[in-house]
């Protein structure tokens, strides 16, 4: 028998737990979730605790848990040890209970929850004199309970094992890990919202109570940690010294089921692709699993290749190959699909094998473009699109070579940064005045390319290539001014097309510029099937739902989790906020947002590189660009709470509107 000893009380805020490891979930939703740390009961026992609590108003009230008990049966039927927890209850919502755990087989505890608690300092020292701490874990204070306002988040220091990230919401501490996932950005200095913090960097979310991650870049969750607050009211925090120095967790994946026959095919094997295939081993899909890669590595990080373009691939794949056969996902690579016959569901691969599917989702990206300029097939000319492109590259600087990068695109100046100083001379051929001049405007540009100038890169703007020369490599590019100049080396950053010609005769809608036609959920017209990523025309919650392709990193492997959810039976709704990123010099560049606009307000040093910009549109905030200020992750926050920013908004500065957002969370 599973016995509770419950002691009524009445918890302000949202009623919290502190609870097991997640392998007591129910696929089934017969017992209260466990996860992570977050007990929520189900509604028969809600009601039964409820009317139990009311009938008697009793301090210690005992009842047994038949679902529970067969629950706990089947994954722990080797031990007959009982298990006693101290509830507290939440009189007036009852849909959630405080757990306090008490527990003697404390290795079902690695993985406590983001909550708080009240205990005694007797029985702090009791636990741990009892052997509940051992080598694998690191529990101590780390603060007063008053040293964590509302709505703030702090990082703290737990021994030489690494930093905690302490949050305070809604009354609530909960404790994760305190860099983000993606490349380790201290997550105290990001934005907090409601439930989540995103990273200053790259935009990323994670769930405050969970750890999950809930937007992108990255692939991994946070640790969570049990914090408590004693009785001297200091803030005591227990975590795994894996996690806590890692500040990541791998989500729990299901087993693959040999009898189960439904059968899900990912087409692309990107961030999108990978992003799906994960999605769905974590959300009970227990199918198989075909991801089919034009390339013949396995996915990997390809923002990296235009500014490191000497990484080797083991540095910059997502997962291990090892990772994919344990979660039993299928990595085909070197397959590119040729067509797709949707009548009998059925994708056709370049050497002919045919591969059925009960249910797709297609994440093909796009191919860097070769304009159609006399020459451009010479030999030592590249686009930058992949881990290949990048290497041919890299081997070919030397310094007495000179390139020459056709474009400011951000592939294009990230390409240049990379040479300059390899090699004799860098020049940059583009149409406009300045780099990302129709993205972020003038100003912007013109401190970029003055940037680029005082590192030695050269610009010849207004300007394009009519013609490359050389009998078979290049040697020359002729300028539409008429002028020659030498290029042993040429790096398109000319743009790029979508990847869904092998759909054309398909049924699938797109559109004139062959982008997919997707809904909110990123499902085609035809049954079964979605598409995400580069390719998908879908809807932009940050846009009012106005239908765009957006060709962004993060945005793709956000589009990855929103279909591998509703492949998985687990309907959602994508709310896309964009949010993108280069790196330049080491200057960070974000952008946040999307739309035209016809006025830009500029708070700080844009010259120096040191500013936030706000792009507008008849008095609506479109996007927010930053460049070491904050702004970026904090307008992203907004744009995901459904909120505008207006002219009217912005304050002092232009910047007030954030000590604002802080407050109304």
């Amino acid at each position: 028998m599973i016995r509770w000893s419950l002691s009524a009380r009445r918890v302000e805020g949202r009623a919290i737990t502190n609870a097991l490891h997640a392998a007591f979930l129910s696929p089934a939703g017969h017992v209260g979730i466990i996860h992570h740390g977050i007990y929520a009961p189900t509604r028969a026992e809600q009601r039964q605790y409820a009317t139990r609590t009311r009938a008697r108003h009793a301090t210690n009230a005992t009842f047994t848990s038949r679902n529970v008990h067969t629950k706990l049966q089947q994954t722990t039927s080797s031990t007959q040890s009982q298990y006693i927890f101290s509830f507290g209850c939440f009189l007036r919502h009852y849909h959630t209970v405080l757990l306090s755990t008490r527990c003697e087989r404390l290795d079902l505890l690695d993985k406590m929850g983001c909550s708080t608690s009240k205990v005694s300092s007797e029985e702090n020292s009791s636990k741990s004199a009892g052997g509940g701490r051992n080598d694998d874990y690191i529990e101590g204070v780390v603060c007063k309970d008053a040293d964590i306002g509302e709505n703030e988040m702090k990082a703290f220091q737990m021994g030489e094992v690494g930093k905690v990230l302490v949050v305070r919401q809604n009354g609530v501490l909960t404790a994760l890990g305190s860099k983000c996932t993606h490349y380790g950005a201290p997550l105290e200095t990001g934005a907090l919202g409601d439930g989540r913090v995103r990273c200053p960097w790259h935009g990323a979310c994670f769930n405050l109570k969970t750890g999950d991650i809930e937007d992108f870049p990255g692939v991994d969750s946070l640790p969570c940690f049990k914090v408590q607050v004693n009785s001297e009211n200091n803030v005591v925090v227990r975590a795994k010294r894996s996690e806590l120095k890692s500040s990541k967790r791998v989500k729990e994946m299901t087993p693959l089921n040999e009898s189960e026959r439904a059968h899900i095919v990912i087409v692309g094997g990107g961030p999108s692709g990978n992003s799906c295939a994960e999605t769905l081993r974590q959300n009970g899909y227990a199918g198989k699993i075909t991801m089919l890669c034009k390339e013949k590595f396995l996915p990997y990080d390809r923002v990296k290749i235009s500014k490191i373009l000497d990484a080797q691939i083991e540095q910059i794949q997502m997962r291990s190959d090892e990772f994919y056969k344990q979660n039993h996902i299928e990595v085909c690579r070197d397959s590119p699909a040729t067509s797709l016959d949707t009548a009998n569901k059925k994708i056709i691969l370049k050497d002919g094998t045919c591969v059925p599917y009960s249910k797709l989702y297609v994440a093909t990206g796009s191919t860097a473009l070769r304009p159609k300029i006399p020459g451009v097939d010479l030999r030592n000319i590249f686009t930058l699109r992949d881990y290949e492109d990048a290497q041919k590259v890299h081997a070919l600087l030397d310094a007495e070579k000179e390139v020459v990068v056709l474009g400011a695109s951000f592939i294009a100046m990230e390409a240049a940064a990379y040479c300059q100083g390899k090699v004799k001379k860098v020049t940059v051929v583009g149409r406009d005045t300045y780099p990302f001049q129709k993205l972020l405007g003038e100003e912007i540009g013109a401190a970029v390319k003055c940037l680029f100038e005082g590192k030695g890169v050269n610009f010849i703007m207004n300007s394009g290539i009519s013609e490359f020369q050389g009998p078979d490599m290049v040697q020359k590019a002729k300028l539409t001014t008429g002028e020659t100049i030498k290029a042993d080396i040429v790096i398109l950053g000319t743009g790029s097309t979508l990847n869904t010609e092998f759909m054309k005769d398909s049924g699938v809608a797109m559109n004139s510029h062959g982008a997919v036609e997707v809904d909110e959920f990123l499902q085609t017209n035809v049954p079964n099937i979605y598409a995400g990523g580069d390719i998908a025309n879908a809807p932009v919650f940050s846009w009012d739902n106005r239908k765009s392709a957006i060709g962004h990193y993060g945005l793709a492997q956000y589009h990855g989790r929103i279909a591998g959810l509703n492949l998985a039976g687990k309907q959602t709704c994508q709310e896309t906020v964009p949010f993108f990123w280069t790196m330049l010099f080491g200057h960070g560049i974000r952008y946040c947002g999307h739309g035209a606009f016809d006025e830009i307000l500029y708070s700080g040093d844009v010259k120096g590189l040191k500013y936030a910009a706000y792009f507008l549109k008849d008095g609506t905030v479109t996007a927010v660009s930053t460049c070491v200020a904050p702004g970026a992750a904090e307008f992203a926050n907004r744009l995901a709470s459904g909120k505008k920013l207006y002219r009217q908004d912005l304050g002092a500065n232009y910047s007030a509107w954030m000590n604002k957002e802080k407050t109304s969370l």
